[in-house]
């Protein structure tokens, strides 16, 4: 694309199954989400290539229904082929990618900088047979019944602004400091319980991790006052296992109004521009 050619930033809504991708971002060799949406978006759009930046990077085997990414095309080429371009991904993309909407942005818009918030849900069977059939690429097994209760009172501990580090993948100059907005269990059936992970921001495997921590309390291997222990000690805790990806799924990013985008993705960008910045899993 001409550097010097006028642009429009388009926000694509997407969703997609984890299972079989190493990931969001683009790696060399290795099927990613990225890779897949800029080359879609080459083709459909008849461009050399395409840069795609998402909300959140969800890791290897993590799902996502409610991700969020912007593109900048030329303005030509949206005018032209714009009311096509739905249909033509559909067309183009793997069945486990899907691209939901496609609009111009509003002014200001960033689709990783922007956000509120990003709000996750973490789903386990504690069922004694194991995973449906039908759920096992999208819930986790816990071998041992958990109590949604226990869950709830250790969670309550790590809600608010903390740093994070016992649950967290430490990256080079990056702040572990997040503010933890939501944290809560629900059994939606008798064995299937889900978890609501909602922060401005993750860092790598923070969710996993604290999912992890609280089924810990969940089966009674561990009191409901350990979960703040942890978190009080600020480092990384060898005992806090990480669980697996395929229970996540990425099922909102919230923008303010869009007169306050700007404002927000400075804002963001000023307190905490981070390597690991919307990074989940």
């Amino acid at each position: 694309m001409d550097e010097n050619e006028t642009t429009v930033r388009l926000r694509l809504d997407i969703a997609y199954d984890g299972t079989d991708f190493s990931g969001w971002a683009t790696q060399p060799t290795r099927r990613t989400v990225q890779g897949e949406l800029e080359s879609a978006l080459a083709k459909v759009l008849r461009l050399p290539s395409a840069s795609v930046t998402c909300a959140g990077r969800t890791d290897a085997g993590v799902h996502a229904r409610g991700q969020v990414a912007q593109v900048d095309v030329p303005v030509a080429t949206w005018e032209s082929e714009g009311e096509r371009v739905l249909r033509r991904l559909a067309g183009v993309l793997p069945r486990d990618v899907r691209v939901n909407a496609v609009r111009v942005a509003p002014p200001g818009f960033d689709a990783r900088f922007s956000p509120l918030f990003r709000r996750y849900v973490y789903r386990v069977s504690d069922a004694p047979y194991g995973v449906e059939p039908l759920r096992r690429r999208d819930v986790l097994w816990h071998r041992h019944p958990v109590d949604v209760d226990r869950m709830n009172e250790a969670a309550a501990l790590l809600v608010g602004e903390h740093d994070f580090a016992a649950f967290c993948k430490k990256r080079e100059g990056a702040t572990t400091i997040r503010e933890l907005l939501r944290l809560e269990w629900v059994r939606e059936e008798q064995y299937l319980i889900a978890g609501t992970i909602q922060a401005d921001a993750f860092c790598h495997n923070m969710v996993r991790a604290l999912v992890g921590t609280l089924l810990a309390v969940g089966d009674g291997r561990r009191g409901v006052e350990w979960p703040g222990r942890v978190l009080g000690a600020a480092v990384r805790d060898s005992s806090v296992h990480v669980v697996g990806p395929q229970g996540l799924s990425l099922e909102e990013v919230r923008y303010p109004a869009d007169e306050e985008l700007a404002g927000r993705a400075s804002l963001t960008r000023r307190v905490r521009e981070l390597p690991c910045k919307g990074h989940a899993g």
